[in-house]
């Protein structure tokens, strides 16, 4: 009686450790977190010369557009060319004539996930507009024009005009961010903007020279000269950081404490009963029986012998 109560605790231990391993339960890991990157590597352009000039021909009769630019660039790009012509119907026997001549006539303009950056460099140039084909619209030694802008500082944007500057055939002093009027009579005038700058937040622009145009030639067929020109334009937009990948989340540490296991019974004098009690019973009273009937048996043998 006492072995088979001795075996109810292993059985309650068994029960207890398959308590335990349930209560751990199975451990479901987080997933995680995606890792796509993307960047924009801004925006960034570069000019030598532009022009946006209307000719007059015949008296004012006919207008002819002169819309030309020289090393013209969008990022990722450079470009050096050191002479500009162009050509208009009824202007020099609608024969080519030069707009731009220089020594050195750079543009380049570079974008990355960091920085984008537009670069001008200009030396020794001589512009020149229809009906003034002796007479230089302007001669400048070196001009420079630079428009950075980084991830995460802010833009910059600068230019020079350096040496002498000469507005037809005349010698000028310009002023850093304020107008100069050159006028020739017979000829006609020119306003000049030196270094003229914008940054925003994310953006940057710089011009060398800006020159408002307004000249009467009265040669060549060329009636009246009339526009814009501006010299060594740069522009930038920064570029946009990447997206910064979602760190991975931290799965929950399973909990791995056993749980307290029911107290075990280990025999009916302590616990007064269990539900084993009925069979232990009975088997006592079947062992019981038999044994009085081998004694009954024994006995009738002896009787008999």
């Amino acid at each position: 009686m006492n072995g088979n109560t001795f075996r109810l605790p292993a059985r309650r231990c068994a029960t207890a450790a398959a308590a335990t391993v349930l209560a751990a339960g199975p451990v479901t890991l987080a997933s995680a977190g995606s890792a796509h990157a993307t960047a924009d590597h801004g925006r960034a352009s570069a000019s030598v010369l532009r022009t946006g000039l209307d000719v007059s021909l015949l008296n004012k009769t006919v207008n002819v557009p002169l819309a030309v630019s020289l090393n013209e660039v969008q990022a990722p790009r450079s470009a050096e060319q050191t002479a500009l012509t162009a050509r208009l119907d009824g202007v020099n026997g609608g024969k080519p004539f030069s707009v731009l001549r220089a020594d050195v006539a750079k543009a380049a303009a570079t974008t990355s996930a960091t920085k984008a950056e537009g670069t001008v460099t200009l030396a020794h140039a001589r512009v020149h507009v229809p009906g003034l084909p002796l007479l230089s619209l302007i001669e400048v030694d070196q001009v420079t024009s630079r428009a950075t802008c980084e991830a995460g500082k802010p833009p910059a944007a600068t230019s020079n005009v350096l040496g002498a500057v000469t507005v037809l055939g005349k010698k000028v002093t310009l002023t850093p961010g304020g107008t100069t009027a050159v006028q020739v009579p017979g000829v006609g005038e020119v306003r000049l903007d030196l270094s003229h700058r914008e940054t925003t937040s994310r953006t940057a622009a710089a011009t060398a020279l800006r020159l408002k145009v307004s000249v009467n030639p009265l040669k060549l067929n060329v009636a009246e000269v009339e526009g814009t020109l501006t010299l060594a334009r740069t522009t930038c937009e920064s570029p946009t950081p990447a997206e910064q990948p979602s760190a991975p989340s931290t799965p929950p540490a399973p909990d791995t404490k056993p749980q307290a296991a029911p107290a075990a019974k280990h025999d009916l004098a302590e616990t007064g009963g269990s539900s084993l009690t009925p069979y232990l019973a009975g088997g006592s009273a079947v062992l019981l029986a038999a044994g009085g009937g081998a004694v009954a048996f024994a006995r009738r043998r002896r009787g008999r012998g």
